[in-house]
């Protein structure tokens, strides 16, 4: 199970996909940390239980458990979190007096990984996931922690061609072209 097998497990529409892909994971600015963690926040996200399947069993060559673990964690705090943020912004300031009362503790202790990579990887799912106050936030505090613009564009690159791809293997799957 790989990156690969989801690669040619795509459909042929999905070729740039395909392509992009495997020049990202090859050609990345990111550590090899950010990198795996990243693919896995951003799998995850798709909620495609294949595209999950492939990446993750791939990732445990190169990730700890630690930073698979914060990879997931990521995923599954931005997950509440978006949609919690992006509904108060769409409301205007209406409820910006009130607090959240939402439990995020594993931000605070950056799921054991160090603070800049777990910001990445909330941040490549608050993109995936259309979050513009979180995509914003955990960009700034990626860039206060020292990573690099062209590490971020990656990552955003990263997401995109992840999300495109659980689209693709939903389409794939439910249309069986």
């Amino acid at each position: 199970m790989s990156i690969e097998n989801l690669k040619n497990g795509l459909p042929e529409y999905a070729k740039d996909l395909k392509l992009t892909i495997g020049t990202l994971v090859r050609d990345s600015q990111l550590t090899e940390q950010q990198l795996w963690g990243t693919l896995v926040a951003t799998a995850a996200a798709t909620r495609v239980e294949s595209v999950i399947v492939e990446v993750v069993a791939e990732a445990r060559e190169h990730l700890s458990d630690t930073a698979l673990q914060a990879a997931l964690g990521a995923a599954t705090i931005m997950g509440m979190n978006n949609v919690f943020y992006r509904a108060r912004h769409f409301l205007h300031g209406a409820y910006d007096d009130m607090r959240a009362g939402l439990r995020m503790n594993i931000i605070g202790r950056s799921g054991g990984v160090e603070k800049a990579d777990f910001e990445l990887w909330s941040m490549a799912v608050s993109a995936i996931n259309g979050c513009e106050q979180c995509l914003g936030s955990h960009e700034a505090t990626v860039r206060q922690e020292g990573i690099a613009r062209e590490q971020v564009w990656d990552a955003i690159r990263i997401a995109s061609v992840m999300g495109g791809i659980g689209q693709a293997v939903t389409l794939a799957e439910a249309v069986e072209v």
